[in-house]
């Protein structure tokens, strides 16, 4: 069987700041470490960190002796109130959100304060997208359907709209809505915001599944991107499966296939990575 690997597949640059980051203050030990929330969305990355004192917070107040201690911002990104109260409080934070998420910070901040209304093209749970919303001044609303679009409605009929997207979001589809949005005759300034690896990543996903009998997908179960990458490959080859570690080969049978293409979400290491690859050449 030929199993190719995709180039792209594994951790982004933003991803791999975090976690550079993380793992420096971890070994540093002068302080005790926290994120805000799981670094990635990856639980055997989360889980090492834990052995290693790495404490995983979803609320700031829950940081004890805030002196001695540490606050990592995920990649993902914090609404402004957050680092706001991180700095109202006194507590260290070393702030590795994506470059690329944070000049969406700046552009929904600066368009928010001259009065446009912020649309962000995104999954609403995600913590990227509560991220954005929380530097929008209380002027964004998230839309990730066609439905979504088409019912949208400015608080003011005249007000100027400008929309961004999640980073991680399938750009064909941020695409479909900004013209369902742009149709609807209001004056809107649409920025693509998806960042240039996410969409690489999402290329070379659906032209490896286009030639090959069976696709793997290698993410953690809570990675939006992870499961980007499944629905794209998913539509260009019906044998694809979703995987995080090796042991969930244990599954699936290969044996039928003759090609076998392999990519991986953002959010995971390359030792999971190669250990995929290296059981599927077996």
């Amino acid at each position: 069987m030929r199993v190719e690997l995709a180039k792209s597949a594994g951790f982004c640059f933003g991803v791999k700041r975090a976690m550079d980051t993380v793992y420096r203050l971890a070994d540093d030990e002068s302080a005790q470490v926290y994120t805000l929330g799981p670094i990635i969305h990856n639980e055997q990355v989360v889980s090492d960190l834990e052995k290693r004192g790495v404490f995983v917070t979803d609320r700031v107040e829950e940081i004890e002796n805030p002196e001695k201690s540490i606050l990592v911002i995920r990649s993902h990104g914090v609404p402004r109130e957050v680092i706001e109260e991180l700095e109202r409080k006194g507590i260290s934070y070393e702030d590795a959100t994506c470059p690329f998420v944070k000049k969406i910070h700046e552009t929904v901040y600066s368009y928010s304060k001259k009065g446009y209304a912020i649309i962000i093209i995104g999954s609403a749970s995600h913590p990227e997208v509560q991220g954005i919303l929380g530097w929008t001044m209380g002027a964004g609303t998230v839309i990730e359907t066609p439905k979504q679009a088409q019912d949208y409605t400015p608080v003011r009929p005249e007000q100027k709209i400008c929309v961004v997207a999640q980073t991680t979001f399938n750009y064909k589809k941020f695409q479909d809505l900004v013209e369902i949005l742009s149709k609807k005759g209001y004056d809107i300034l649409a920025v693509n915001t998806i960042c240039n690896a996410t969409s690489a990543r999402q290329r070379e996903a659906e032209k490896l599944a286009s030639k090959s009998d069976a696709m793997i997908v290698i993410g953690g179960t809570h990675s939006s991107n992870s499961q980007k990458l499944y629905e794209i490959c998913k539509n260009q080859c019906e044998n694809t499966f979703f995987i995080q570690t090796v042991d969930d080969l244990r599954n699936i049978s290969l044996d039928s296939f003759t090609s076998l293409g392999i990519t991986a979400g953002a959010s995971t290491p390359n030792n999971i990575i190669q250990e995929v690859l290296e059981a599927c050449q077996i």
